[in-house]
């Protein structure tokens, strides 16, 4: 139900705000860097826990002659720049690092990392995809006042909504299965993100990886907690502000982390989901707080120290970077453990 000029789906809208010829993902310079802090800005101890997820992996695989490290979602290339950086020589010369985004290659990158519009093939490797879900448009349903599920269209100027078409078909059968606004619990008003997109785009991120593991990292929920509001947001410049899809600004929301698992087929492995908090001290986050006496000692050294202990508490805080969920699949190869535990 649309007029052809106005009104569209929350899915089209988000796909020409995000990443059309002018689309917030594609036309900024600095990235998403410039408008929110993802664990790849807080600290580089987020690229060393990370580093020590591609040492295991490396292991698993039984050191490779070559170990590709595909980023999905990858800014300006950030996360890899730092892997580079960090990574030990006899890892360094292994690694090849590829960047998956929409916007066009930054200048002044590393010549080692290759840049791609769309996830590559991996022979052998870890794929990362961090905070690239919750930025896949999906179409928004709400229960109007006699019960019926609807589409809710919106305008891409201005972001007011208004109701269309009854939710049918393959999204309505989604619905059923993994976020139901039908029966006696659902109220008027009640809403939900169709993550049906979100589902075919991580079972086929996985399916590009031969031998190896593919890691997903964003805020998401289970279907025995999902948001009865739904949880649309828009972020600008360090504030959120309201979801307007004009590609002045982030448009994102969470992700039904069952669903996009129970996406794979069933011979990949699954691990247990982890929140950030649990997968990173599982992979040697600490950054304990530095005795007093180094302060006299080496004082630059216990600045350092500080301001590391402040960034690991930043990437694992409660109600914060911390309450990410990460979820995992091995090919091939069994996943790393990562304790599931808060």
């Amino acid at each position: 139900m649309t007029d052809g000029t106005r009104w569209t789906t929350w899915r089209a809208a988000t796909e020409r705000a995000l990443y059309g010829p002018d689309g917030f993902f594609v036309r900024e310079p600095a990235g998403p860097a410039r408008h929110f802090r993802t664990s790849v800005h807080a600290s580089e101890l987020f690229a060393g826990a990370v580093l020590e997820l591609v040492l295991r992996v490396d292991a698993a695989l039984g050191h490779p002659r070559e170990l590709a490290v595909t980023d999905v979602g990858a800014g300006r290339g950030e996360l890899l720049t730092s892997l580079l950086r960090l990574a030990p020589a006899g890892l360094a010369g292994r690694l090849v690092p590829r960047a998956v985004e929409r916007a066009p290659r930054p200048e002044g990158l590393d010549p080692r990392i290759s840049w791609h519009s769309v996830i590559p093939r991996t022979a052998q490797g870890l794929l990362f995809a961090n905070e690239w879900l919750d930025n896949v448009p999906v179409d928004v349903a709400e229960v109007d006042e006699e019960g019926m599920v609807r589409l809710v269209e919106v305008d891409p100027a201005t972001g007011d909504e208004r109701l269309g078409d009854e939710v049918g078909g393959a999204d309505a059968a989604w619905l059923d299965r993994w976020w139901p606004l039908t029966g006696p619990q659902a109220e008027p008003g009640f809403r939900a993100e169709i993550g049906r997109p979100r589902d075919t785009a991580w079972r086929d991120a996985v399916a590009s990886v031969g031998r190896g593991v593919a890691v997903a990292v964003d805020y998401g929920h289970r279907r025995e907690s999902r948001p009865p509001f739904g949880t649309l947001a828009s972020f600008r410049e360090g504030h959120e502000v309201r979801p307007v899809p004009d590609g002045s600004r982030d448009v994102t929301s969470h992700v039904a982390v069952d669903a996009c698992m129970a996406a794979v087929p069933a011979s990949v492995t699954h691990s247990l989901w982890a929140t950030q908090r649990a997968a990173l001290r599982a992979l040697g986050l600490d950054a304990p707080r530095p005795p007093v006496a180094l302060a006299a000692a080496d004082p630059a050294g216990y600045v350092r120290a500080l301001a590391a202990r402040g960034e690991a508490a930043e990437l694992t805080a409660t109600g914060g970077l911390g309450d990410f969920v990460w979820w995992m699949h091995g090919v091939g190869v069994e996943p790393p453990r990562l304790d599931s535990a808060a």
